[in-house]
């Protein structure tokens, strides 16, 4: 090993390139490949996120419509197929949204409303935000309660 066949470990070098605004020997002095002028060419400076120099931007350029109302309330359906085969996979009538949270069926801070869809063959108590007509309608003539939870 001599000095004239050292060399850096593979990987330890990152810049190969010229380091800019060194002086006009170094071949990138002068403007450091900035250009002449304009807001670019000067230090500090930054640009809006979606900035299109100067063009229209698109989020400008494009059409909005619909509309998005402020005041909805969005619900977790749980039909009450699935309170019964829930009521059976616990041995209990009574299902709570403390119940209906810890299966898996809505998370802690959803509203939950409860569907018609399926049959109820036991007596449920159910505790639920919200039902649809069908869903109390079914768990009533099976014999059960559709308790709305008031908070």
């Amino acid at each position: 090993m001599n000095l004239h066949n050292l060399k850096p470990a593979k990987g330890s070098t990152k810049n190969n390139t010229k380091r800019l605004g060194r002086g006009q020997g170094s071949g990138k002095g002068g403007t450091s490949t900035r250009g002449t002028k304009g807001a670019q060419a000067r230090a500090g400076y930054e640009h809006k996120i979606g900035f299109e120099g100067g063009q229209m931007p698109i989020q400008r350029r494009l059409p909005k419509f619909g509309f998005k109302n402020p005041t909805r309330v969005e619900f977790q359906p749980v039909n009450v197929a699935d309170l019964q085969a829930l009521s059976e996979a616990l041995g209990t009538n009574v299902i709570t949204l403390d119940t209906i949270v810890e299966a898996g069926l809505a998370s802690p801070k959803e509203l939950v409303k409860v569907l018609g869809n399926g049959e109820v063959k036991a007596a449920l108590e159910v505790s639920a935000d919200a039902f649809s007509a069908s869903a109390k309608a079914k768990i009533e003539a099976a014999g059960g309660k559709a308790l709305i939870v008031e908070e």
